[in-house]
């Protein structure tokens, strides 16, 4: 049973990146805005290269492939989607709420990528046999 909870959380976590993913294509002209808004900088180029890492990210989380390597890269984008993007302290009341609770899920879901990582093998970066799940490398 461990090994099929691990399965669909793995893999619950990685749809939870591939769909924002998409959205980050097919909704990038209300994101740029939302973006710019926080003051970020080039946040289309962001926007898209957001997009094709949380796809790309998604997927390997979901088919189990270089998962600790995902799990660490996604710890460092949501800290920062957080911190630029989820600033409730900075916010007025009827937004700041809303914010909060997306900035204390973001600090959950960082904890769920960090056990994943921790409970990953570790892999080496190679183009040799990028493709195989993690479990066929580490057994």
């Amino acid at each position: 049973m461990n090994k099929i909870s691990i399965a669909i959380g793995q893999f619950l976590l990685g749809f939870y990146f591939l769909v924002p993913g998409i959205r980050k294509f097919t909704e990038s002209d209300d994101l740029t805005v939302y973006m710019q808004s926080h003051d970020i900088m080039f946040a289309p180029q962001l926007l898209w290269f957001a997009g094709g890492v949380s796809i790309i990210g998604g997927i390997f989380l979901m088919c189990g492939r270089h998962v600790k390597l995902v799990a660490y890269g996604f710890v460092v984008y949501v800290l920062l989607v957080n911190f630029m993007l989820h600033d409730f302290w900075t916010m007025s009341e009827g937004i700041a709420a809303r914010e909060m609770q997306n900035f204390i899920k973001n600090l959950a879901i960082v904890a769920g990528l960090l056990v994943f990582a921790g409970y990953s093998p570790s892999r080496r970066l190679s183009l040799d046999g990028w493709w195989r799940s993690d479990k066929s490398i580490s057994g």
